[in-house]
């Protein structure tokens, strides 16, 4: 029977999505990190009478047709970039963007990945890291005599240095926009990587129009709403249990009919 097969792909799609929200869940409290929403797409029908089409060879068409739907299948699964909150923690090596924007960090491998965690560290030479020791672009060194370091919300970096009243600039953070942040590839450890349907990355300063401000001392918290989780939680598990409800009833009938001709 039909039905098996389409509740089928019903209880597959809701068991993906209920996966997606279990991520959601479990990085509750991951910096910088964004949710992501499962977005499902039906199959092709099956035409069991065409709209449209002359009935029984005579000049009036049918207005209505017969197209029998085959289930669901899985679109996408959509990073939502929206905003997390700022979260004051006091460490001077941590900024938070507030707006567009990513920072960009050159991993292991000489490429350019984009984050917006920016708990940020110095290595052994003084380079600002992240909490993988991947440098953060442009390239800043923090002088062992440094004792303190502040930054504008434009980006400027700058040390105060032992003995010298007048801060020493250090650089200035650049950021990447992107025309579609969707189309990110997200690699873990709250790096992402561009694609062809990101589009190439547009560099800027903090507070140029269209980029983040940046605030020190701050980390920007994950974007995930737990009561808005739990909520989707719910749903997808009602709608998995009614397609298995739909598979019951489907395998009682064909049962029904087995006997009925045996």
């Amino acid at each position: 029977m039909k039905a098996l097969s389409i509740a089928a792909t019903g209880m597959a799609a809701q068991d993906l999505n209920v996966a997606v929200i279990a991520n959601n869940i479990a990085n509750i409290n991951t910096t910088g990190f964004k949710r992501a929403r499962a977005e499902f797409t039906d199959l092709l029908y099956q035409a069991e009478r065409l709209q449209g089409v002359s009935s029984r060879g005579q000049s009036n068409t049918i207005p209505e047709g017969a197209q029998l739907g085959l289930g669901v299948r899985t679109a996408s699964i959509r990073n939502l970039h929206i905003q997390g909150t700022l979260t004051n923690t006091g460490n001077k090596l941590d900024w938070a963007l507030n707006g567009r924007g990513w920072f960009q960090v050159t991993d292991a491998n000489g490429d350019t990945v984009y984050t917006r965690a920016g708990a940020f560290n110095t290595n052994g030479t003084g380079q600002i890291v992240t909490s993988d020791g991947y440098i953060v672009s442009p390239t800043m060194i923090v002088p062992t005599n440094a004792v303190d370091v502040t930054v504008s919300q434009s980006g400027m970096v700058s040390a105060t240095l032992s003995g010298q009243p007048a801060p020493q600039q250090l650089g200035q953070i650049s950021l990447a926009n992107f025309a579609n942040e969707a189309g990110l590839t997200p690699l873990g450890n709250n790096l992402y990587r561009q694609t062809e349907a990101s589009g190439s990355p547009i560099v800027g300063v903090p507070g140029d129009p269209g980029f983040a401000t940046v605030s020190q001392s701050y980390l920007e918290s994950s974007n995930v709403d737990p009561v808005k989780e739990i909520t989707d939680l719910i749903a997808a598990q009602r709608a998995y249990e009614m397609n298995s409800k739909v598979i019951q009833a489907a395998s009682e009938m064909e049962s029904t009919v087995s006997k009925n001709m045996g």
